[in-house]
């Protein structure tokens, strides 16, 4: 579908990384997933391509790039039909934006020019055993010793939990609410630091983790901005990241409806293609309704995030609609299929089942409802 947002070099871009995806993912995808894991090394050939540095300074091997070059990143890594690859290879877009905008320099220059290009792994971890979406209450503790900080606690649900090199964890250190949390970048060879692997429902490929922190004594140099200030660096990761959840979802149900496209066009019922059936073509038409639909507010709020505005309300709707529209094509596509679309090994049977970790992770969708309401003054 044209669009006014992209320019030849977006059209440049989205070639290049279509043509990594056909070569590096594709073929591999449902190996890597019944194997729980893909190789280490897909994070340096990302890196070549540019994948891994768009949005990050150039003085540490950042590319500068509009969102529209993340949009386009989300909707061609979509196209392997394997969420779980998408979500650890590019578990940096949510682990290193606060040291790239609150890290002291010496920080960054260690820690990110590694990370992009594909060497180091980075990771976000906020999320608790006692509580999700609920920052401000978080109970991991992290107190000053001197030159270190102690940290106690238990972070989980978190993305390249097993493999990163860099973590960047959200603690408590000082008091209640949302003014007494910082952030502490922990490495992965941090004495008392362990890590256990946790099996889900979809993104079989992506290494997901619960972290423990049995007193780990983390240098005070590894403080991400200013004490007791995380919540403000926890907060400007949030617009892009639910910004991306909704292109990856929007992506996503896209592939769910030209895998059903391409299917309706090819099986046979009744003496004639499943598409020409009335029933079959006004479930394609459903899906490419909502599709296009949500595209509209995706590319709407990128181009306003990119002059400067910060529209959390609509934010938040846009990631519910994009999580809506890819639990109705994902369901949609299955049914086409029939019992092709329930064997494993189908991109649809796969996009099926990692339908709702989009719709729970970024904040869930009650929350989005809830916050969007907040913002517009209710």
């Amino acid at each position: 579908m044209a669009s006014p947002y992209y320019t030849a070099e977006h059209d440049a871009f989205r070639e290049q990384v279509r043509r990594f995806v056909a070569r590096e993912i594709e073929p591999y995808a449902d190996a890597w997933d019944e194997a729980g894991e893909f190789p280490r090394d897909l994070y340096r050939k990302a890196a070549e391509i540019g994948l891994l540095q768009l949005n990050f300074p150039e003085s540490v091997g950042g590319i500068k790039a509009d969102r529209f070059y993340a949009i386009i990143a989300s909707e061609e890594l979509a196209r392997a039909g394997a969420g779980g690859i998408c979500a650890s290879l590019m578990s940096h877009t949510i682990g290193a934006p606060p040291i790239a905008k609150l890290g002291t320099p010496e920080m960054q220059a260690r820690v990110l020019p590694q990370i992009l290009a594909g060497e180091k792994i980075s990771a976000l971890a906020i999320t608790e055993p006692g509580g999700g979406s609920d920052v401000a209450n978080l109970r991991s503790t992290a107190k000053r010793d001197g030159e270190h900080y102690i940290l106690r606690g238990e972070k989980t649900f978190i993305t390249s939990g097993m493999r990163a090199d860099y973590y960047t964890v959200a603690v408590r250190t000082g008091g209640p609410g949302m003014g007494g949390i910082s952030l502490l970048l922990v490495e992965r060879d941090t004495p008392g630091f362990t890590r256990t692997p946790l099996k889900k429902m979809g993104w079989w490929a992506s290494d997901t983790a619960t972290l423990h922190f049995d007193d780990c004594r983390v240098p005070a140099s590894n403080l991400i901005g200013a004490e007791n200030a995380g919540f403000l660096g926890i907060m400007m990761n949030f617009n892009d990241e639910r910004l991306g959840l909704a292109a990856s979802s929007n992506a996503f149900a896209r592939v769910a409806y030209d895998e059903a496209v391409a299917y309706a066009k090819l099986r046979e019922t009744f003496g004639k293609p499943l598409i020409k059936h009335q029933v079959l073509r006004h479930k394609l038409i459903d899906m490419a309704q909502r599709i296009h639909a949500t595209q509209a507010m995706l590319e709407n709020i990128a181009w306003r995030l990119d002059q400067g505005e910060s529209p959390v309300a609509e934010l938040c709707m846009l990631k519910n609609q994009a999580t809506q529209t890819l639990a109705f094509c994902a369901s949609e596509a299955v049914q086409i299929f029939g019992g092709a679309g329930y064997m494993r090994g189908a991109k649809v049977e796969r996009i099926y089942r990692e339908v709702k970790v989009n719709a729970i992770g970024g904040g869930a969708e009650e929350i989005m409802k809830d916050l969007a309401s907040r913002q517009m003054g209710w």
